[in-house]
C-alpha cells in the first residue's frame, strides 16, 4: 500500500494524516513520521503497516490523555475510563496511564491530597470528602493519607455557625443549619458539640 501524501492535522497538533492508496486516511503523531521513516511515495507492506497502526493507536491515546489530564486532574481509574469512552481499547488506556505515572504527570497520591484539601477549603466535612474521593476514582488505600493533613473539623463547624448566626437562633434555625452541615459531611456528634460550644442545645 503505497502513502499518496502526508498532511498535517488542521485541528490536532502533533497529529499528521497519511493518505493511502485506495482512499485510506491513517491518522498517527509526528513521532511515527520519524520512526518509521515515513515520506510520501513510500510503499507499505502488511507487516509494516500493522505495526504502524499499532504505533500509532498508543501514540494517539497517549496524545488524547495528556490532553485529558491538561484540562484538570483525573485519578488514573477516571483517566483510564474516560480514555474507553473515546474508544481506546483497555490495553492502550493503561499503557497512557502507566506512561504518564512514569513520568510524574500522573500521581494518585497527590491528586488525592489535593482534592482532600479543596473540597475541605470548600468548607466539607470527611464524610463528604470521602464521597468525592470515591466518585473521583481514587484507591480507597489513599484515604487516610489524604485525610490526614485535613483542618480541624470543629473549627470549620465553629466558622460556619459564626458566618450563618445573628442572634439567638429558633428551633427551625437550629434544624436547617444543623441539616445543612450534615449535608456537607460533618458528623451528628461533632456538630451537637459545636452547637454546644456556642451555648445551644439541639435535638438529633
Amino acid at each position: 500500500m503505497r502513502i499518496d501524501r502526508i498532511e498535517p492535522s488542521a485541528h490536532k497538533k502533533g497529529r499528521v494524516l497519511l493518505f493511502l492508496d485506495g482512499g485510506i486516511c491513517l491518522k498517527v503523531t509526528e513521532q511515527e513520521l520519524v520512526t518509521f521513516g515515513l515520506r510520501a511515495g513510500d510503499e507499505l507492506d502488511a507487516e509494516t503497516l500493522r505495526r504502524l497502526q499499532d504505533a500509532a493507536g498508543v501514540s494517539n491515546v497517549r496524545a488524547k490523555a495528556v490532553d485529558m489530564i491538561a484540562k484538570r486532574p483525573l485519578s488514573r481509574k477516571a483517566l483510564i475510563r474516560k480514555l474507553s469512552e473515546k474508544g481506546a481499547l483497555p490495553e492502550e488506556a493503561e499503557s497512557a496511564a502507566d506512561w504518564l505515572t512514569e513520568i510524574g504527570a500522573l500521581n494518585d497520591t497527590e491528586y488525592a491530597a489535593t482534592l482532600a484539601r479543596t473540597y475541605a477549603a470548600k468548607g466539607y466535612g470527611a464524610a463528604r470528602i470521602r464521597s468525592k474521593l470515591y466518585e473521583k476514582g481514587v484507591p480507597k488505600e489513599l484515604w487516610d493519607a489524604a485525610m490526614s493533613a485535613l483542618p480541624d473539623c470543629a473549627a470549620q463547624i465553629d466558622a460556619y455557625l459564626s458566618r450563618k448566626l445573628s442572634g439567638a437562633p429558633d428551633a427551625d434555625t437550629k434544624r436547617r443549619f444543623t441539616a445543612s452541615l450534615l449535608r456537607r459531611g460533618f458528623s451528628w456528634d461533632d456538630i451537637r458539640a459545636a452547637w454546644e460550644r456556642v451555648g445551644e442545645d439541639v435535638e438529633e
